[in-house]
């Protein structure tokens, strides 16, 4: 518990001088006063680890101030879809990166469990003021994500523009955040269900976005632990059978990719082609620790009941 609060104070550091229409460091609060928060980074330089790269990025784009490029980078890094057009004003252009001006409404989501998180632990060992007041703190932001981060005309859910004043209408995998995590009602989780059916689903899995930019967190990649929101996101809102088909989907690339090369990697291309991933700054990673846990937990639970399956196929003549 501890841990959990000095988690929610790294994140919420500022928010109670923020005025309205001000951001501070992650946390942003709207003109009409709600809190909600972003990724940042502290330092305005490139990065460590991709000095050179960021040196070449910020030259692209010689009316941008670099040290503004730097941070939006640093930004995109933290939230680990580096790099995405979710982040970019232009989606052919990196140098348009803008991470920090974006309300993700997956790092909300997520922050929403960790205030339900930290308030149902606060109960448990009776501190009820401290359950009181994360319960309010999540109460707000289930509120705010759904008035600010929901396009009710499109019908799913949406990251927030600080410098246009309006959602970014783009549908990811993003969207299915607030299911996994219980924030969205029963008519939201509908419609997004059926958004992604009809354009995040592909042959081999669920799309990133639907965009091609060469951008490693886009099109035609798909990430299995996104995989792994989207089933379990679904199947908690009885959305079970496009939940079985993501997951039926994605376990059949990653079964096809196995049996060619022998091996899991860290991203696929889902469009139906069945091979590792690309674009993004490095070479595609062998391994991979969440491809690798959440090709387990879906042959577990897509599986029949009283069955061990040990292969897509055997997860398919399963149904």
């Amino acid at each position: 518990l501890p841990q959990l609060r000095i988690e929610h104070a790294f994140w919420m550091r500022g928010a109670e001088t923020l005025a309205a229409g001000e951001a501070r460091e992650r946390v942003v609060r709207l003109a009409d006063g709600q809190l909600l928060n972003r990724y940042w980074d502290d330092r305005a330089v490139p990065r460590t680890e991709s000095w050179m790269d960021d040196l070449a990025t910020a030259a692209q784009a010689p009316q941008r101030t670099p040290s503004q490029i730097y941070r939006d980078l640093r930004a995109g890094a933290e939230s680990g879809w580096d790099f995405s057009s979710r982040w970019l004003a232009e989606p052919s252009a990196l140098a348009s990166i803008h991470t920090t001006a974006i309300v993700p409404v997956d790092l909300n989501s997520l922050l929403f469990h960790l205030e339900t998180t930290v308030a149902r632990a606060s109960r448990a060992a009776g501190d009820r003021s401290a359950a009181r007041a994360f319960t309010r703190l999540a109460k707000a932001r289930q509120h705010a994500i759904n008035q600010l981060l929901w396009d009710d005309q499109q019908g799913w859910y949406v990251d927030r523009d600080l410098e246009r004043g309006q959602t970014r209408p783009a549908l990811t995998a993003a969207a299915l955040f607030p299911l996994w995590l219980d924030v969205a009602g029963r008519t939201q989780a509908r419609r997004t269900a059926q958004a992604v059916d009809s354009q995040l689903l592909r042959d081999g899995g669920l799309l990133t976005t639907t965009v091609a930019t060469g951008q490693q967190w886009d099109a035609p990649n798909g990430w299995a632990p996104l995989q792994w929101v989207a089933v379990d996101g679904l199947q908690r809102y009885g959305q079970d059978t496009l939940a079985r088909r993501i997951g039926t989907r994605f376990l059949r690339t990653v079964q096809t990719v196995y049996d060619r090369e022998g091996k899991l990697v860290e991203k696929y291309v889902v469009d139906g082609s069945a091979t590792g991933g690309g674009g993004g700054e490095y070479p595609l990673q062998d391994g991979f620790g969440w491809s690798n846990g959440v090709t387990l937990a879906l042959l577990d639970r897509l599986c029949a009941p009283k069955r061990v399956c040990n292969s897509a196929e055997e997860v398919e003549t399963a149904d």
